[in-house]
C-alpha cells in the first residue's frame, strides 16, 4: 500500500513565518504516520500564478489552461495528494493573491479534468475527499486570521474535500498565530524560543493539525475500501474508487 501523500503549500512570498509553522505541521504529519507518510513542501516564492479570466478553455479542454505559468506544476501535486496543508500570511484580511489565483483556477480546471469521467448530463465535481488543513499567521492579533482560515475551509468544501482542524484549546478551525507586531521573517520562531504563549499555541496547533489530517486521511482510505460496493453505483465516487489506495 502506498504512503499517505502530504502536500504542504507555503503560500508566502517571503517564506518566513508561514514556512516555520508549515514545517511544524509536516513534522506532525510524519509523527502520525511514520514511514506510511510522504511529505512534499511547495513554496510559492518565485512562482507565477496568473489570475483566472474565466475563459472556460479548461472546462472544454480536459483542464488545460491557456496561461503558461506555474499553475500546472502545483495542480499536479495537489491532485496527487491525500492531504493538502496550506500555510499563508494574512494579506488584507485574507489569503495572498498567489494562493487565491491558484485555487480559482484549480476549481475551474478540475471540472474540465473530470468531465469526461462522468456520465453525460452530470456536471459536478466528483468526491475528491482530500483532507485539507489551514494555517495562517499575521503581524497583528485579530487582523484577519479567522477570515483567511474561513477562505481556505470554503475552498476545501467547494473542491469536495474534507477540512480538518487541530486540537483544542490551541486550534478551533485551523492553526493561527501572530508575530506581536514584529515584521521579521523569523519573528514567530524567536517568539516561540523565548517562551511566548501565543507563539507556543500556534506551533502546537500546527503540529496537531498535521497529525489529525493524516489520521483522517487514514480513516478515509479505510472507509473507501470498506464501502466500495455501496459507493460504486454513484458516478461522483468513480474517480476516487478507480484510483484505489495503491495508485
Amino acid at each position: 500500500m502506498r504512503p499517505i501523500r502530504v502536500l504542504g503549500i507555503c503560500g508566502s512570498p517571503r517564506m518566513g513565518n508561514s514556512l516555520f509553522l508549515l514545517e511544524h505541521a509536516l513534522e506532525g504529519c510524519r509523527h502520525a504516520g511514520g514511514a506510511g507518510v510522504s511529505t512534499t513542501l511547495y513554496n510559492v516564492k518565485g512562482k507565477t500564478f496568473v489570475p483566472c479570466d474565466a475563459c472556460s478553455h479548461c472546462e472544454k479542454h480536459a483542464g488545460a489552461c491557456t496561461h503558461d505559468d506555474d499553475f500546472e506544476e502545483l495542480r499536479s501535486l495537489w491532485m496527487g495528494a491525500d492531504v493538502v496543508l496550506y500555510s499563508v500570511p494574512v494579506y488584507h484580511m485574507g489569503i495572498p493573491a498567489q494562493v487565491k489565483a491558484f485555487i480559482d483556477r484549480l476549481g475551474n480546471a478540475a471540472f474540465g479534468m473530470y468531465r469526461a469521467a462522468l456520465p453525460p448530463g452530470v456536471s459536478a465535481l466528483p468526491k475528491l475527499l482530500k483532507v485539507v488543513g489551514a494555517i495562517v499567521q499575521g503581524m497583528h492579533a485579530f487582523a484577519g486570521q479567522e477570515h483567511a482560515l474561513s477562505q481556505l475551509i470554503n475552498h476545501a468544501l467547494v473542491m469536495q474535500c474534507i477540512p480538518v482542524s487541530g486540537d483544542l484549546w490551541e486550534s478551533y478551525i485551523g492553526a493561527a498565530g501572530w508575530t506581536a507586531n514584529q515584521g521579521e521573517r523569523n519573528a514567530l520562531k524567536l517568539l516561540a524560543e523565548s517562551g511566548d504563549l501565543s507563539a507556543h499555541a500556534a506551533v502546537a496547533a500546527a503540529r496537531s493539525l498535521g497529525r489529525r489530517c493524516v489520521e483522517v486521511a487514514m480513516v478515509i482510505r479505510a472507509g473507501i475500501a470498506a464501502c466500495r460496493e455501496t459507493l460504486a453505483p454513484d458516478p461522483l465516487w468513480g474517480p476516487l474508487l478507480s484510483a484505489g489506495v495503491d495508485a
